[in-house]
């Protein structure tokens, strides 16, 4: 993943290298503009795996990235080139069957 792909306040991803690897399959995609990274957060339970997953679109057709890793959560936004919901929706789709395809 270049700099120009991951943006915001710093590029630290949960989960390693496993949760880099995903962010790089996401960011590989040619409507992926760019990643963000937000705030890693601490959850209840404990996990030993590292997963991933897309979640809603909103207006413009942007995602959101939630990758968990043990205790610790990280919401990614991605920034698209798609400009609508269901484009957004239809994106959402073919990205997680590609972290599906990954993780198994």
């Amino acid at each position: 993943m270049t700099q120009n792909e991951l943006g915001g306040a710093h590029t630290t991803i949960v989960g390693g290298r496993t949760g880099r690897k995903l962010a790089e399959i996401v960011a590989r995609h040619p409507m992926v503009k760019r990643i963000v990274p937000s705030v890693i957060s601490v959850k209840g339970a404990a996990g030993g795996k590292t997963v991933a997953k897309v979640l809603r679109s909103d207006a413009r057709g942007n995602l959101r990235l939630l990758i968990s890793s043990g205790t610790s959560a990280q919401e990614l936004r991605i920034i698209t080139t798609v400009g609508d919901f269901p484009a957004g929706e239809s994106l959402r789709c073919e990205l997680n069957w590609m972290l599906s395809e990954a993780m198994d």
